[in-house]
């Protein structure tokens, strides 16, 4: 999809979705570069890449020559989910999230000339941490970027310096009532049981996946806009039917978990684990496995759903730091 085209399906988007008044025109991409070193740290630079012909967006924050941190976003989200937290921690960290292709504001090709996958969204981020010379990083992986940061971890071990998981699985253990549905798509791949999983893609479940198993207490810090904008790029002109390309793909993903986990136990990366433990998409149950394989690693349940950023970003952000400064700047 081209650039224009993409600014005015969104405009449309989220006119139908009652943000038009708020939004006149989407803001021009910056080309990809080095941040100027006058710049101040926390300021967050758009800018564009292109990795094996697919324009890649990503968002970027702090000084060239800081320790990288490497955010990858979930579904059905894109580095706006990161928005917040990037400048909580560029002070310190260069902190860069990429959206994959059909999300965000990334190349959307057509399903004809793009093999939307796992291994190609893995693929694409080993070629873009290449392209900006991140030789190494600490990564962290929620939901769809679990899979996706853990078959990058695969393809370059070394470069990984620590990991953050928030909700992102790895073990069958995870993968409770929520996936049924998935598992009967994934057993045969027939249009009847893709039919179903179409409701996963409307504005009201994108909006219970930012509200369900949110505290009361931390509910007037969701914003709106974020469910509302992922709704507005899913419902792009033939979005629908990358996601649910993707959500029958979602298979090959536990296929690997027993390669993920080889690598937790072969190489031990200082790892952060914060989970929300009301989630019912990546329930609580997926969480503690991974201290079966990464027994030092350090391990927080928190009161919240799905998108814990949005309800208790201060208060992750602020576990990441510890986590950094201890394990990379020390």
């Amino acid at each position: 999809m081209k650039r224009n085209d993409l600014k005015q399906t969104l405009l449309t988007g989220l006119i139908t979705l009652g943000l038009g008044a708020q939004l006149t025109s989407l803001p021009t991409l910056a080309q990809a570069g080095q941040p100027p070193q006058a710049e101040a740290a926390s300021a967050v630079r758009y800018n564009t890449v292109t990795i094996e012909g697919q324009e890649i967006f990503y968002r970027e924050a702090g000084q060239a020559d800081a320790p990288v941190v490497l955010l990858l976003h979930g579904f059905p989200t894109s580095s706006q989910q990161y928005r917040n937290l990037i400048p909580e921690l560029a002070e310190d960290y260069r902190v860069i999230a990429p959206d994959y292709p059909g999300f965000g504001a990334s190349a959307m090709p057509d399903r004809a000339e793009f093999d939307y996958s796992f291994a190609s969204y893995a693929t694409l981020m080993d070629g873009f941490t290449d392209a900006l010379a991140l030789d190494s990083y600490s990564l962290y992986v929620m939901d769809y970027g679990a899979p996706v940061g853990y078959r990058l971890a695969l393809k370059e071990p070394e470069a990984v310096e620590a990991l953050i998981i928030q909700n992102g699985n790895a073990y069958d253990e995870g993968l409770l009532e929520f996936w049924d549905v998935f598992r009967s798509y994934w057993a045969d791949g027939s249009a009847e049981t893709r039919e179903p999983l179409r409701d996963f893609l409307n504005v009201t479940a994108t909006e219970w996946q930012y509200t369900h198993g949110v505290p009361e207490s931390h509910a007037h810090r969701l914003s709106p806009d974020a469910w509302m904008l992922d709704q507005a790029y899913l419902d792009r002109p033939g979005n629908q039917e990358i996601q649910l390309d993707l959500f029958y793909d979602y298979r090959t993903n536990v296929d690997l978990y027993p390669e993920f986990q080889a690598y937790f136990r072969a190489h031990q990366p200082p790892t952060l684990i914060v989970w929300g433990e009301n989630d019912y998409i990546f329930p609580a149950e997926g969480a503690a496995p991974y201290l079966r394989d990464l027994p030092e690693a350090e391990l927080h349940m928190i009161d919240a759903g799905h998108f814990i950023l949005e309800s208790h970003g201060p208060e992750v952000a602020g576990l990441i730091r510890e986590f950094l400064d201890k394990e990379i700047q020390d």
